[in-house]
This record gives structure tokens, C-alpha cells and sequence, in this order.
């Protein structure tokens, strides 16, 4: 790949404090349009030994790269290949932001993508559980009886009580817990740090997954510092959650597709729900913009309907 792009995709984690699944997404899509470029234009010779000042010597040329290039790169991408425009919408904000970056240190005199279009993608709205299919759920892992069964009911009665990423989840480790306080430290997006707090059920099931579970699974890795851990006593994986969340779904009838983050969804519409102001939950959840926050407040507008024709005196 190209030398200022990998040198943008740093300045991404290194600056900007992207997570690494951030810049991993970054990176496929600016090689995307790395190898168009290489099929398309006669910028430089693609052998990526382009220095960051953009000095002509064998690299590639990225002031060669205007908005006819772009408009065609979008058309391939939604016609040759097909994506849709919320994909397509991505691929256009990541080329955004590269232009940005190499504008901002003189590598481009003019940016190109100033003019540039992008698809008109509509905000989806966030899918979450009604209250009695997330107890449905916890309560079908909980019964399982196994410590892998109790780690997984504990994992998911974290995710609902703290709105964890899954990301943030599986970072844990065991000195980010204060359990004295009922609270825990996590590291959010752009390496932010925030508390997270547990209600008592929460609080007493990590307690005795810590005392006795945790214990188990460990074995002789008695020195491991992960919160969760599977059965050799390693740290969890992202897609080890997504697979306990499908399976205990499955177990316990929700026909619904859940990830880790319906759990946190959940979390929020039904903080709101029962009367949480936006605020808090921003900062419950780690957002950096109420913006963000403000589109779970479409998912509690029809709660707030019935609620208003159950309560007011001549509804």
C-alpha cells in the first residue's frame, strides 16, 4: 500500500486516538481506492516509496487525483460493484478524511473532494430488546449451570447494566474494577476514559464470577489480568461475545438478530424510557456529541405516546 496512506492511517491511531478496528476500517477502504487508482491513472508508478512532502520522486503524485477520478471511483463502486449507498456513503467519508489529511500538511495545494458528492444515507434507527426479552435472555444463560454458562450470563448482565461496547467489554481487566464504589473504569473511543456504573444484581453476579467462575477458568494462569477469559484462560475475543449472544438468543426463543450492541441499545432506550435525562445518557454511554445520543429519543416517542394516552385525564 501506499507510504502517505499508511502514514495517514497512523496519524489516525497515534493523533487522532482511533481504536485499531477504526483504522482497520480506514485501511480497507482507502486500499480500495488505492488499487483503483493503480488501474486508472498514471499518477506514479504505485511502487509507494512517495515521501510525505509529496516530493516527485517515484511515488505516486496524489495532486494527479481530481474530482473526475472521484466521480468515477463512486460509480464503480455503485455500479460495478454494487454496494449500497449507506457502504458507498463510508468509502467517500474515508477518502474525505484522507484529502483532509494530506491538504493539512501541504502534500495537496487544492482538495479535491471539497465538491465531491456523497449518497444521502437516512440515520437507521437502533434495534433494541423490550425489557422482558433481555430478562428472558439473562435469565436463560444464568440456568445454564455451567461456568461457562455463569462468565456468559455475567458478560451479557454487564453489557445491559453499563451500555459497553463490545470492545470496551472484552478490554476489561481486573484493576478497572471498583467494586467497593459498584463502578468500572473502561477506555471508549479516541481514548477516553469513563466510569461505568452497576446496579446491585450486576454487581453481585460479578462477584461471585470473580470469587469462584473466573477462578475455574483460569486454571493455572493464575497471573492473567483479563476480566473474561475462556476455558484455556485467555482473554475473550469480540467474536467469542457475538456468538454467546446468537446462542443464548436462540436458547431463549428471540427470533430477533441481537448483537453485543442490541445489549447497549437496549441499555439506553430503556434508560430514557424510564426517565433518564439525554444528558446522562450521553455520558453514560460515552458519546462525545448529544447529537449521537438524540436518535434513541425516536425509539422511546411511541413509549411516550402511550404513556400520554394512558395518563392524561381526557385522552
Amino acid at each position: 500500500m501506499d507510504r502517505t496512506i499508511s502514514s495517514f492511517l497512523q496519524h489516525l491511531i497515534v493523533e487522532k486516538g482511533f481504536s485499531r478496528n477504526t483504522s482497520d476500517a480506514y485501511r480497507n477502504d482507502l486500499g480500495q481506492f488505492w488499487d483503483f487508482l493503480q488501474n486508472t491513472t498514471n499518477g506514479g508508478n504505485g511502487n509507494g516509496n512517495d515521501s510525505l512532502n509529496g516530493s516527485p520522486n517515484g511515488g505516486f503524485i496524489w495532486s494527479t487525483v481530481d474530482i473526475n477520478i472521484l466521480n468515477k471511483y463512486i460509480e464503480d463502486l455503485r455500479v460495478r460493484k454494487g454496494y449500497r449507498d449507506a457502504t458507498t456513503a463510508r468509502k467517500v467519508a474515508s477518502i474525505k478524511s484522507f484529502f483532509g489529511f494530506l491538504s493539512e500538511n501541504s502534500i495537496i495545494t487544492e482538495d479535491p473532494t471539497e465538491s465531491l458528492g456523497s449518497p444521502r444515507v437516512g440515520r437507521t434507527l437502533p434495534k433494541f430488546l423490550p425489557e422482558e426479552d433481555v430478562s428472558n435472555l439473562l435469565d436463560t444463560a444464568y440456568k445454564s449451570g455451567t461456568n461457562e454458562g455463569q462468565r456468559d450470563a455475567v458478560i451479557m448482565e454487564l453489557l445491559y447494566a453499563t451500555g459497553l461496547r463490545v470492545g470496551e467489554l472484552v478490554s476489561l481487566n481486573i484493576q478497572d474494577l471498583d467494586l467497593s464504589e459498584s463502578y468500572i473504569r473502561c477506555m471508549g473511543k479516541g481514548s477516553k476514559e469513563r466510569i461505568v456504573h452497576l446496579y446491585p444484581k450486576a454487581l453481585e453476579e460479578l462477584r461471585r464470577y470473580l470469587k469462584q467462575t473466573r477462578i475455574a477458568l483460569l486454571g493455572h494462569r493464575r497471573s492473567e489480568q483479563s476480566l473474561f477469559v475462556n476455558h484455556r484462560g485467555e482473554r475473550l475475543t469480540r467474536q467469542w461475545v457475538w456468538t454467546i449472544l446468537k446462542t443464548y438468543a436462540q436458547k431463549a426463543g428471540i427470533t430477533q438478530n441481537i448483537t453485543p450492541h442490541t445489549l447497549r441499545h437496549s441499555f439506553a432506550t430503556h434508560l430514557l424510557q424510564n426517565g433518564a435525562s439525554l444528558r446522562h445518557v450521553q455520558e453514560l454511554l460515552g458519546h462525545s456529541s448529544i447529537s449521537t445520543t438524540q436518535v434513541y429519543t425516536h425509539l422511546t416517542n411511541g413509549y411516550v405516546q402511550k404513556e400520554y394516552a394512558k395518563s392524561h385525564p381526557r385522552a
